[in-house]
């Protein structure tokens, strides 16, 4: 029981407290991106920080990341940020479609490696005249013009990193380059990203370094990106999934448990933000953000709300 005057921090949450970010990546069929319309939809009234939209490996989603970028800034009052890697592409191929999302209104870039060509998994390569590494590539958009720059941040380290002190030095590399904030791959055991915060700090790291969180709608599916990315799958978590493989509808009730409890957790160690990686799928993202004390504003007329962003 708790006692009196030492209520959870989560439990007294209201409109306005938590800050969230949405993560989608662009269709590859008309079904799919009538799928991807419906989760912005039903998650644009909750009034995100921002919206990212994903690379695909090898950079090979560019065209349809920018169409979909280009069409959530006609279409919303979304602020957008635009993933951009460093994989197959010259220096100036990537100054190009950087100063194509400027002079389209995009203000933010999330500025990434990337990943090799061949997949997660693969060594990766350099372009030939191309930027080497994230560092490189936030430098050299602060040179094309004032992008707000989110990075990426691991945790458990980058699978490729030789050591957690190695991975942090790559991380210092690309605040100091001008990164604005950190948003950390998806893991599920938060003392992960509690340790990742202090290392951080203790660096000299001072920007906003903001989980990643993801609903797991299918546990096989999601354990196998976790491995891929350098996140550990607890044993615990795998039993709460154990026997469900072909119980769509009580895996859902669970994957809204564990996501609650994990955000709930952090909300009570004082985070006040979450980046979601929404597999472009909104109920379980909507649900949790209600929990969380988001209210989706019903009434938000594009022109007013655009009025109010930074993005123009």
């Amino acid at each position: 029981m708790t006692p009196p005057g030492n209520e959870r921090k989560s439990r007294l949450v209201g409109a306005g407290e938590i800050d969230v970010s949405f993560e989608f990546f662009p269709p590859k069929t008309e079904k799919m991106e009538e799928a991807l319309w419906t989760a912005i939809e039903r998650l644009t009234p909750l009034c995100p920080e921002f919206v990212s939209v994903t690379y695909g490996a090898g950079g090979s989603t560019r065209e349809r990341t920018h169409a979909t970028v280009a069409r959530i800034i006609a279409e919303t009052a979304l602020h957008p940020a635009a993933h951009l890697t460093c994989v197959d592409a010259t220096r100036e191929e990537v100054d190009a479609v950087a100063r194509a999302y400027w002079d389209a209104g995009v203000r933010h870039i999330v500025a990434l490696r990337g990943d090799p060509e061949g997949g997660i998994g693969q060594r990766y390569t350099p372009t030939p005249g191309g930027y080497a590494n994230a560092a490189e590539l936030v430098a050299g958009l602060k040179k094309i013009a004032n992008f707000e720059i989110s990075v990426a941040g691991y945790p458990e380290k980058h699978p490729e990193s030789a050591s957690l002190q190695a991975d942090l030095d790559n991380l210092k590399a690309k605040v100091d380059a001008g990164a604005d904030r950190i948003i950390t791959q998806f893991g599920f055991d938060n003392a992960h990203y509690l340790r990742f915060l202090e290392r951080a700090r203790a660096a000299g790291i001072w920007v906003p370094i903001t989980p990643g969180v993801v609903p797991i709608h299918n546990f096989r599916q999601v354990a196998g990106f976790a491995v891929k990315a350098g996140a550990s799958v607890p044993a615990w978590l795998a039993r709460r999934f154990e026997g469900l493989d072909n119980d769509p509808a009580t895996s859902h009730l669970v994957a809204a448990a564990v996501a609650t409890e994990q955000v709930m957790d952090l909300v009570d160690q004082g985070v006040k933000a979450f980046h979601f990686y929404t597999l472009n799928r909104a109920d379980l993202v909507y649900a949790i953000c209600h929990l969380l004390g988001l209210r989706p504003l019903n009434e938000a007329p594009l022109e007013t709300r655009k009025a109010v962003g930074s993005w123009k």
